[in-house]
């Protein structure tokens, strides 16, 4: 087991990972920027280490300032947390070629899982279900509609080295695919230096649902059941729940030995999340997979009773999976409702500035991943997620009381956030009947 881990993270997922590190025993060292120097959290790890100025660019994503502080502080780990760095191949490299452990997948796997269309095709190799599309680049806008109209409109385009919706468009005919098509690429070239596009069926009204995938380094893969994220800004996730309240457990069952297919012939290690759209037939189709624990993880780990930060270092460190499948069970109902510093009344506007009022709310069934404090300061520089409510009860219909009880005791101010919004879906008629996909937002809640 490591001695010594860096954080290259912040706020509430650093905390949670220096919470992890405490209890395996493992000192912990988190970089921090100069936005970030005395945040609360920082008091609680081992060491800190500044690794420069507050944007990001400079700071979280500069690498070899993280590889100055890691041979500084003398881990034997990184940790990369979420966003950032933690999808970076290069940066897994350049932390193996110093000889420290990236607490992730080989740079290989994250390679090959990481572009959408290389992903795809191992799918189908894999036998798993993929929305009908095109295998590989769609290299101009003739080759997109003549496809187009092959397998029907709608169609979407995704960037294939794409994420938090970007790259992508929809479009119903091919006038609209000619405009789509120019405004993909060129907003996957400004995101990612990578204007590569493929195209796929749209699914209409689909459900987003993932399953959360652990694996070591001797080949043993684990499957911890699955997560509904249908509730989506933009592409940008709100609510996720554990288990999906329409699957039914064939289904279920065939979902997640999918997911533990295409993550074996990937010959991966680490967590990973296999993403799936379920249509309105309970169809499910592969869409893409996450190399790095989710934003979401609190869900699954209340539902199965398993630490999966813990996991993640102890399978970097060399341990096996000293789990079977059948040890891992799903236990009652989780939610998790994302607190992001954004005032729906003005279209989502970011809304930092410091924090005058906190207070937490508690009681059974309710746990709280936040950084935050009263006097903190909501930096303007990072993402705007701030705290995330999970509950856990016995049934769906719980979850959701214990829930809205949450949010409407939980006071952040003058800070203005989603919580208004989430209280909205959760009180919705369609969100209680499970009548929902991945437009919902758009389509029924007013904010």
């Amino acid at each position: 087991m490591f001695s010594r881990i860096l954080i290259a993270n912040r706020g509430e997922i650093a905390l949670r990972i220096i919470r992890a590190c405490h209890e395996l025993g493992i000192e912990a060292i988190v970089v921090h920027s100069e936005a970030d120097r005395g945040a609360a959290y920082l008091e609680v790890a081992d060491g800190t280490v500044c690794i420069g100025p507050a944007a990001a660019a400079k700071s979280y994503l500069n690498i070899p300032s993280i590889v100055s502080a890691a041979e500084i502080a003398d881990v034997d780990a990184i940790h990369p947390g979420y966003g950032f760095l933690a999808e970076n191949p290069h940066f897994a490299e350049i932390c193996g070629e110093c000889g420290i452990t990236f607490i992730g997948p080989s740079p290989a796997a994250m390679r090959l899982l990481g572009d959408k269309v290389a992903a795809k095709e191992l799918a189908r190799k894999a036998k798993v279900p993929v929305v009908p599309g095109s295998e590989g680049e769609i290299k101009n806008e003739a080759e997109a509609v003549k496809l187009a109209n092959k397998i029907g409109y709608p169609v979407i385009l995704k960037a294939a080295a794409g994420g938090g919706g970007r790259g992508m468009r929809v479009a119903h005919n091919d006038i609209s695919l000619h405009n789509a098509f120019s405004q993909a690429k060129t907003e996957a070239e400004a995101a990612f230096k990578n204007g590569t596009l493929y195209i796929e069926k749209f699914i209409v009204e689909p459900r987003h649902v993932e399953v959360q995938i652990m694996a070591d380094q001797s080949g043993n893969a684990l499957h911890f059941f699955e997560r509904d994220c249908t509730i989506q800004r933009r592409h940008q996730k709100l609510i996720e729940e554990s288990p999906c309240p329409v699957l039914d457990e064939k289904t279920r069952e065939e979902l997640c030995r999918a997911a533990l297919r295409l993550i074996k012939e990937a010959d991966y290690y680490s967590a990973a999340t296999v993403e799936f759209l379920l249509d309105r037939d309970k169809r499910f189709y592969f869409i893409e997979v996450n190399t790095r624990i989710q934003v979401e993880h609190p869900v699954t780990e209340l539902v199965t009773g398993q630490d999966l930060i813990k996991w993640q270092i102890k399978i970097a460190s060399g341990q096996t999976l000293d789990l079977r499948q059948r040890d891992i069970r799903q236990t009652g109902v989780a939610m998790e409702c994302r607190v992001n510093a954004e005032d729906p009344a003005r279209g989502y506007a970011p809304s930092p500035g410091r924090v005058t009022k906190f207070i937490l709310p508690g009681g059974p069934g309710v746990r709280i991943d936040t950084h935050l404090h009263q006097d903190a300061m909501i930096s303007p520089y990072y993402d705007s997620m701030v705290s995330k409510v999970i509950v856990h009860q016995p049934t769906r219909e719980e979850a959701i009381a214990t829930m809205k009880r949450a949010l409407r005791e939980f006071r952040i101010e003058p800070t203005k956030t989603t919580i208004p919004v989430c209280l909205e879906i959760l009180s919705h008629n369609l969100f209680a009947k499970n009548q929902v996909d991945t437009s919902f937002i758009e389509r029924h809640i007013g904010l």
